[in-house]
């Protein structure tokens, strides 16, 4: 059987990284989504809310499990003992970052495969960031992320006075 983890901020979780999941999900025996805090980003939810809008999410996919973890993602995935990690490409530019991480990440673990996944066109200008940055400024959100993911969404921002 063979395993696979898919890492990421997924915050928020989108259409996009659930399209990836779905699909993902099919060509493996098992699936870990693992959610990693990024410092570089500005977060919305917690890890722990992240871990709950993608548990939801994901309920109906029987060979998916939600986890997280910090530091280097070579390392989780050599302590999980997977041999694959899977990332999602919506443009070159995301290419270019992904082959240069997955290059290092061959040159500490040799074992170590990336699959990378094309998001299908209708995502391919979607982002957890792109979300956040619309519904603060006050737009519309729901068509890029499930209703309780978007359900969430509104009550973070209302209960930070934003929107």
């Amino acid at each position: 059987m063979q395993v696979a983890v898919y890492p990421g901020s997924f915050d928020p979780v989108t259409k996009g990284h659930l399209e990836i999941i779905k699909r993902a999900s099919r060509i493996c025996g098992r699936l870990i989504v693992a959610v990693v805090d990024n410092p570089n980003k500005q977060a919305m939810f917690t890890l722990k809310e992240r871990l709950e809008l993608l548990e939801h999410s994901v309920s109906a996919l029987d060979n998916v499990e939600i986890d997280i973890f910090e530091g280097l993602l070579i390392n989780y995935v050599k302590e999980k003992q997977v041999s694959i990690i899977i990332k999602g490409l919506r443009a070159v530019s995301d290419f270019e970052y992904e082959f240069q991480m997955a290059l290092m990440n061959k040159s500490i673990c040799g074992e170590i495969e990336t699959l990378f996944m094309m998001t299908s066109p209708e995502y391919s200008f979607l982002s957890s960031s792109m979300v956040k940055e619309v519904v603060i400024l006050g737009g519309r959100v729901d068509d890029f992320v499930t209703p309780f993911v978007h359900e969430k969404i509104m009550e973070k921002i209302g209960n930070e006075g934003k929107a």
